[in-house]
């Protein structure tokens, strides 16, 4: 829920998105939200766009990502800026996690 200040991971219900992906969303208010993607090998994130600046952590694997047409590899410990409509995506080339914070909340990953 948005402003709750404990979240418990065992508490997180883990949605697949379908395609070797599956997303947690943790902690979050109107200005921040930290989400968890697991990505099973090959599983691909579609190139996309949306109003919100994104950071992503890469917390284990590695993927192959586009971001505003430029194309590189990263891999556990690497950290991806995408602002404000920059399309990006990624495919994953070895299983992995990744932490993305957004800044406002993605108000379609919610039913608040």
């Amino acid at each position: 829920m948005k402003g709750q200040r404990w979240v418990y991971y065992e508490d997180i219900e883990p949605q697949n998105m379908g395609g070797g992906v599956v997303r947690r969303v943790l902690a979050y208010s109107d200005d921040l939200m930290v989400v968890e993607n697991t990505f099973e090998k090959g599983a691909v994130g579609a190139l996309h766009s949306h109003p919100h600046t994104q950071i992503t952590y890469v917390k284990s694997g590695s993927f192959a990502f586009t971001i505003d047409g430029e194309d590189h590899v990263v891999k556990e410990g690497d950290t991806l800026l995408k602002t404000n409509g920059v399309e990006h995506g990624c495919i994953c080339l070895e299983a992995g996690v990744l932490l993305d914070i957004f800044n406002p909340y993605r108000e379609d990953f919610v039913e608040d």
